[in-house]
């Protein structure tokens, strides 16, 4: 049992897949019950847009006894997906993808999976050593994991990953630098309070920064597995002034609002909010080690520079981020690219410069379904 769970796009899509493989998934207005998968068949997986169904789900399918399909939104086929094909299968996992390295694709399930020493190039997503991560446990042979590309991105998502599978009675060590090993076992889940989600707040913490104000976060764990840490650096780098006592976290703005230069490597889903502040701070700004964002849900990179450019920022892309010399922007439509943080980052630019209207807001179900009333509320409309 799940508690506080968050009914998004992204979670009904993955409670979709998990039921087409066989998984019982009931869900009431605070709780979502999970029963484990009894049988498993053959199988067709809507992933939408969401990173964590394209990349978690394939892990465990090659444990069916079937052929299980994945597809997607026209902008996922676009989405990053060899290298896991790859260690898949290194692992011993038959998938037939037409040598796209991406979706569509098709596994092969024959109820079991070898497993052992596998490679992995991360460099483009830290969801692949994830999908492994959780996977590893039911393979034959467990899994000894190890990196082997460059900076691996978003460490604190795997550290979270660790925990959880620790929590699960998983056996899982770090035994170097970018290496994990997981023993074969069976995880022992019983119930589970799901905490707020940060990246989510975060737009709220800009808010609060960009109209010069306060926001207060309260019911958050005081000991989050959530890289807290790196909000706190952010918000400060600002100017602003991050508090954390028991389970309330606020953020108060400065009088001043000033760039900052930030590698945010292990963060990069904050980028478009970072983006959306530094562009009418007081001084410039520069965002690095997040070449990854290329690969989200759009290039997110090239988006921020589309969209602030038409605003009147002078903002260019680098090798592995942003540069932004914030300037008076003017209004106009921000385009959205169907990505929820596109989206949040437009509402933050709307805060400050009148005249500026988001697309497809409603892009936020994503991972927030009710942001806009959330937003309203906020304004106090």
């Amino acid at each position: 049992m799940l508690g506080r769970p968050l009914r998004a796009r992204d979670t009904e899509l993955m409670t979709a897949a998990l039921q087409a493989l066989g998984c019982g998934i009931e869900w009431r207005t605070d709780t979502v019950s999970i029963t484990p998968v009894n049988s498993w068949g053959s199988a067709d997986i809507d992933c939408g847009l969401a990173g964590n169904v394209m990349r978690f789900v394939p892990a465990v399918s090659g444990l069916a006894q079937g052929i299980v399909h994945f597809d997607g939104d026209p902008r996922a086929r676009e989405r990053p997906l060899a290298p896991l094909l790859d260690a898949l299968r290194r692992s011993g996992v038959v998938i037939d993808d037409g040598g796209r390295g991406g979706l569509p694709f098709s596994i092969k399930g024959r109820g079991h999976i070898h497993g052992g020493e596998v490679a992995i190039d991360s460099s483009a997503s830290s969801q692949f050593v994830t999908a492994m991560l959780l996977a590893g446990c039911r393979y034959d042979e467990g899994l000894q994991l190890r990196h082997v590309g460059e900076a691996l991105p978003s460490r604190p998502h795997i550290d979270m990953t660790l925990r959880l599978l620790e929590l699960s009675s998983v056996d899982v060590t770090a035994p170097g630098e970018g290496a994990w090993n997981v023993k074969p076992g069976i995880p022992r889940v019983t119930n589970a309070v799901v905490e707020p989600d940060l990246s989510n707040a975060f737009a709220f913490f800009c808010a609060a920064l960009a109209t010069r104000g306060t926001c207060t976060v309260t019911d958050f764990p005081p000991k989050s597995v959530q890289p807290i840490h790196k909000v706190q650096e952010i918000v400060e780098a600002f100017g602003g002034a991050f508090h954390q006592k028991r389970d309330t976290l606020r953020v108060s703005a400065a009088d001043t609002l000033q760039g900052v230069d930030l590698d945010l490597g292990e963060v990069g889903e904050l980028v478009p909010n970072v983006a959306a502040l530094a562009a009418t701070a007081s001084s410039p700004s520069r965002i690095r080690g997040v070449a990854h964002l290329r690969g989200h849900e759009t290039d997110r990179l090239a988006a921020l520079v589309a969209e602030l450019s038409a605003l009147g920022c002078d903002i260019a892309e680098t090798a592995d981020g942003l540069t932004i010399n914030p300037g008076p922007l003017t209004g106009g439509v921000f385009h959205t690219y169907h990505d929820h943080r596109m989206a949040t980052s437009g509402a933050l630019i709307g805060l400050t410069t009148s005249g500026v209207e988001v697309e497809d807001i409603a892009t936020t179900r994503k991972t927030l379904p009710d942001f806009p009333a959330l937003w309203r509320q906020m304004l106090g409309h």
